[in-house]
């Protein structure tokens, strides 16, 4: 069978509040649609300045505790140079240096080949951007 790539955008709203949204059930259903059995890569992408995507365990508390070590490593002050819109957003456009936009994954007979307790999560402390997008792309 010859190579082929296939990439789709998804909206995620993030809301008002520092957030990690799961993004595993979008990745497993856009490629149950398309890697059809196939082995290759997805790549995960979201083109803003101020979030990041990460592979971790969500609902054990690990998505709270990511937040916290940003807030720590990454305070809301005014330290910041880049400075408009809420306080300590200059913050906001430091977090991809730590989080990157990217991430891409093995794909097997058509699945993501995570382990047990991974997903794949958007990571967003804009507060003032409730609104992403984020672009799935499978490679075979």
């Amino acid at each position: 069978m010859p190579d082929t790539f296939t990439s789709r955008t998804v909206d995620v709203h993030t809301g008002a509040s520092e957030t990690v949204h799961d993004l595993t059930a979008a990745c497993a259903g856009f490629l149950r649609e398309t890697a059809r059995g196939r082995d290759g890569l997805l790549n995960v992408f979201t083109p803003h300045a101020t979030a990041g995507l990460a592979v971790i365990e969500t609902g054990a508390g690990s998505d709270d505790d990511l937040l916290r070590t940003l807030q720590a490593l990454l305070p809301a002050d005014d330290r910041w140079r880049h400075r408009h819109g809420s306080p300590g957003h200059g913050r906001d456009h430091v977090l991809p240096a730590f989080v990157p936009p990217h991430v891409t994954l093995p794909v097997v007979g058509g699945e993501l080949a995570l382990g047990t307790w991974q997903s794949v999560v958007l990571v967003d402390t804009n507060r003032d951007n409730p609104h992403r997008t984020v672009r799935l792309s499978f490679l075979s």
